[in-house]
């Protein structure tokens, strides 16, 4: 199963929990584990990895339907998607470079069918209830709840990473 998808993990929870900064610190985390992440980031807004004015921005706002812009540290491809399908998150996790991961982080998506991990606080006022599915196989709080699932301390990525680097091995 060479061409296979790297496993995806999603981390997922209502805007305002604090998705992208808990990545931002797991991450290295992961890396420190000698896990090979990719991320996936799911947006609501019509986003631009491009700077307006820059010669990439103006030749795709020119009309290229592909573009991709290179150095000697990294590249990107940006592909227009005007039809304005919804997102296939199995179609952007092909994307990725399976020798370059081991595995994908995708923030959001939390109706996907893949496994997750959801973020709760209690103050942002929604009920945890509405993104629990079985997929999900740990909920990382701020404060103590009960789950029918694993229970991870939302203040403590170090054992987040850990919980990770452990289902990891079971799921790749």
């Amino acid at each position: 199963m060479h061409n296979a998808l790297p496993p995806l993990l999603a981390i997922a929870a209502y805007s305002g929990t604090g998705k992208t900064t808990l990545l931002k610190q797991l991450i290295p985390l992961l890396k420190q584990r000698e896990v090979r992440v990719g991320l996936i980031k799911h947006t609501h807004h019509d986003m631009d990895v491009d700077t307006p004015g820059k010669d990439s921005y103006e030749l795709r706002k020119a009309g290229a339907d592909q573009t991709l812009v290179a150095s000697d540290c990294r590249w990107a491809l940006m592909t227009e998607t005007p039809e304005q399908q919804p997102l296939d998150l199995q179609y952007l996790a092909s994307r990725f470079d399976r020798s370059k991961v081991d595995m994908i982080l995708v923030e959001g998506f939390k109706h996907e069918p893949i496994s997750k991990i959801i973020l709760y606080r209690e103050e942002i006022g929604r009920p945890l209830e509405d993104m629990l599915d079985e997929f999900v196989i740990a909920v990382a709080s701020d404060k103590s709840i009960a789950v029918k699932t694993r229970s991870l301390d939302l203040n403590q990525p170090e054992s987040i990473a850990d919980f990770i680097t452990e289902w990891l091995k079971g799921a790749a």
